[in-house]
């Protein structure tokens, strides 16, 4: 019978015929090493997605309120990130951050509001 031998360390394998690494350790440290960018790229997306919702959820205390542009952007918002869009029947598009959204008005003028779930 063939020595089998870990993928990460190549140490040794003892134990289950279809076992490919040697401990967890190497199991993690092989498969951080294969999704290193991917992971990357979510960890930045969700980085800002969690920076957005911190600023709604900071301005909208009460469950409804409006804003400005200015200060959104003062405080680091970035309207390219959020999660998902809701256009109403009168065809108003609010953009979501989870359970908050945001409008645009008139004069860059955004009331914020929260969904309840």
């Amino acid at each position: 019978m063939e020595e089998r031998r870990c993928l990460e360390c190549g140490g040794k394998i003892v134990g289950r015929i279809d076992k490919k690494f040697c401990s967890d350790y190497c199991r993690n440290t092989y498969n951080n090493k294969i999704n290193k960018d991917s992971k990357n790229l979510i960890r930045n997306i969700n980085n800002r997605l969690r920076k957005n919702y911190r600023i709604l959820e900071a301005l909208n205390p009460d469950g409804k309120t409006k804003t400005s542009r200015a200060k959104l952007l003062e405080k680091g918002f970035d309207f390219n990130y959020f999660t998902n869009l809701y256009t109403t029947k009168a065809g108003a598009t609010y953009y979501f951050l989870y359970d908050l959204g945001y409008l645009a008005l008139e004069n860059d003028l955004y009331i914020i509001v929260k969904r309840d779930l």
